[in-house]
Formats: C-alpha cells, structure tokens, sequence
C-alpha cells in the first residue's frame, strides 16, 4: 500500500510552506498533491515557489500532483484553474468545473472533495481520464470495497483518507473573517493564526468541529491504524495524510512502518496519543456507528484543553 500527501489545507507562511514541501524530500511517501485547495488568496504567498518545490520532488522520486480549488467561484480562479493544465505534471480535480480546463484524453486524479459514491461515477470519471480517485472520507468499508473494484476494472487506482482533520465543507463565506469582525475581501489572513485549524467547541468546553477560513473540519484527526489491513483487502492501493503542522515527517514514518507491517494494529494509534495527547481521533466513517468513533483505547479528551 502506498503513500500520498494530500494538499496543505491550512494557510502557513511561505516560508514555512518552502521548508515543508522540501522536507517531504527526505520522507518515506510516495507521492504528493500540492497547491492551494481552500482559499485563492492564500496562493499568491508561495505561487512562486510552487515550481521549485516540484522540482525538488520529482528529483526525490515522488509523484506530484497540482490540486484544483475546492470551490471555484471568481474569473481569476477560473484562470488558475486553466493554468494548472499547462505545468507538466497531473492535475487533481476537487471541483468539477476544473474538468472543462483538462485536454481530452489527457489523465488526470480526482479529490476527496468530488462527491464519488457509486460505481457510476467511478466509470463516468474514468471514460472522461481519471487515473486515480481518492474516495470522500464518509464512506464505509463496504462501500470502499465496491467503488475499489469497479475502479479496478476501469485500470483507476483508489485511495482513501488516510490520517487528518477531516474536509466537511467549503462555504462561500470565511468564518475566520467574521469572527474577526471583518468582511472577506479584508480577512487580513487571520486563518494563518490557526495553522491546523481553529478549534470550535460548545459553551462547556466539547470540541465538535474546526475552522480553516472557509473550510469546516472535524475536530478529530481520522487515523486509520485500525483498519489498513481491512482496507488493504478491499483493494485500497494508497492511504491519503493530510498536512499538519507538527510533526509530520513522523507521522509519515509512522504510517509506512504500520503499512509495512513493522508496527502491529493500534501502536501506530498510540504514539499519536503518546505524542499528542490532546487531540482527538477517529475512524467510525470506516466501520463505526458515526464519524467520530474511536476504535481505540478511549482514554480521549473529552473537553477542550
């Protein structure tokens, strides 16, 4: 089972972003998806180095793949959109509309963000040139395992959310702007406070949700170290981590050793908790009652700290 990095769904600064990408050089992943996926105006801060980080993976031996927006809205989004097409490398649709701006015949991958949950869609996407479709986190095992092998009929490789605060929405308004008290066009890029996500809980301190400027996320951090060999079998060929801020070269260790079979089912889980033992996680989409349930121990933090 393989690797991929999905692309950074949070706003750091560019320098921060330049020494992510290039550390990602030296881990032990097997591709990458870069680019800006929540927000247009957070690309114009590292666009530049976009080209160079790419280059520094290929050089390294990854896979590279350029993310569309999650929601196009505006005619300079629509230019961006068209422009990825144009860089060398595959595209990763995670709106539909970017599929007008992709050659004919030309391959390209498809998000978790594009609402795949039938084997119709998998062959629509297929015939149109998807290669590779990394399914919506939602999904259960089963459904997993049907949508795998209508894919493999079709030569589409099939990815599922691997490790990361989980995509719910994206909204045409920015809660980090009008928590603010600003308007969005003058957000003045207070999401880049947040560099995992803002934590949102009830009045008596329960986490239920996280805030990325216009992006809804969970509060847990899905973690699928209680069901890679499930998902191995129902013909999953890649795990998909989303970028966090702290320790994520770890983590991506972590990972490859659990797919390896070096760490049994639940270690993997543990050093999470050992590390970081005051986030949340979760892996009920997969096999659970609800999105939020844990197949580990349940010593979890039920408050916000």
């Amino acid at each position: 089972m393989e690797l991929t990095v999905g692309p950074n769904q949070f706003f750091w600064s560019a320098e921060r972003w330049e020494s992510f990408y290039s550390d990602l050089t030296q881990s032990t992943v097997d591709r990458v998806v870069i680019g800006e996926l929540v927000c247009s105006k957070r690309l114009p801060f590292y666009q530049d180095r976009i080209p160079e980080a790419v280059s520094r993976l290929l050089d390294a031996g990854k896979e590279v793949t350029l993310t569309t927006l999650a929601l196009v809205t505006l005619k300079r989004e629509l230019k961006l959109t068209a422009e990825l097409a144009d860089m060398g490398v595959m595209v990763e649709i995670n709106d539909l509309t970017a599929l007008a701006y992709i050659p004919n015949g030309c391959a390209f991958s498809v998000g978790p963000l594009v609402n795949v949950y039938n084997e119709s869609t998998v062959n629509w996407l297929a015939s149109r040139g998807a290669r590779r479709i990394c399914l919506p986190p939602e999904l259960p095992v089963e459904s997993v395992k049907v949508l795998a092998q209508a894919a493999k009929d079709k030569g589409v490789a099939i990815e599922v959310w691997g490790h990361g605060r989980l995509p719910l929405a994206i909204s045409g308004r920015c809660y980090h702007a009008r928590l603010n008290g600003r308007s969005k066009d003058n957000c003045q890029f207070a999401c880049e406070d947040d560099p995992d996500g803002l934590d949102v809980v009830t009045s008596d301190g329960v986490p239920i949700m996280a805030m990325n400027g216009v992006q809804t996320l969970s509060d847990s951090y899905a973690c699928t170290d209680h069901q890679i060999d499930l998902l191995r079998d129902a013909g999953v060929s890649a795990l998909r981590l989303s970028p966090q801020a702290d320790g994520f070269l770890e983590l991506c260790d972590l990972y490859r050793r659990r797919v390896d079979g070096v760490l049994a089912q639940g270690e993997l889980g543990q050093a999470m908790r050992d590390k970081h033992p005051d986030i949340r996680l979760s892996d009920g989409f997969l096999t659970g009652r609800c999105g939020a349930e844990w197949s580990g121990t349940s010593d979890q933090p039920s408050k916000a700290p």
